[in-house]
């Protein structure tokens, strides 16, 4: 009886072999992997970036001389993702203005992610081309 197993017994193993070799294979040619959708244009950009400042800042009312780039792709850290770059000039804890700053936000699989800090957002936006943007400046708490 033993004998009449064994032959089931290696086809089973064969074909769970074929099916993890099957699945191993098929990542590395794309299937099952969204790499494509990481690079996908945020389309809402615009409204993405007000509703996350409410978590950004601790006051984002008020803000004064707000603009924003388009968003482009720029390789960070974190590899090549859009980034749309702001200027604004936002209020400290204390209520006064703290004088403009410059950020930017990365957005990864067309969805906003987060924010880079002033000193690494220097570089990927010093070419950018701002144009102006209210939507923030009518932030409130």
């Amino acid at each position: 009886m033993d004998g009449n197993r064994a032959p089931w017994r290696r086809a089973s193993l064969s074909i769970a072999a074929m099916l993890l070799l099957g699945a191993c294979s098929g990542h590395h040619l794309g299937f099952g992997s969204h790499d494509g959708d990481i690079h996908a244009f945020p389309d809402h950009y615009k409204s993405d970036i007000p509703s996350a400042m409410h978590a950004y800042l601790s006051d984002p009312s008020g803000i004064r001389d707000a603009s924003i780039s388009e968003p482009m792709l720029k390789s960070i850290s974190a590899g090549t993702r859009y980034l749309a770059c702001l200027r604004f000039n936002g209020k400290q804890n204390n209520g006064a203005y703290s004088g403009e700053r410059q950020i930017a936000a990365v957005f990864l699989a067309g969805r906003f992610d987060d924010f880079i800090d002033p000193i690494a957002a220097r570089e990927p936006c010093n070419s950018a081309a701002y144009t102006p943007f209210p939507e923030l400046e009518k932030l409130q708490r």
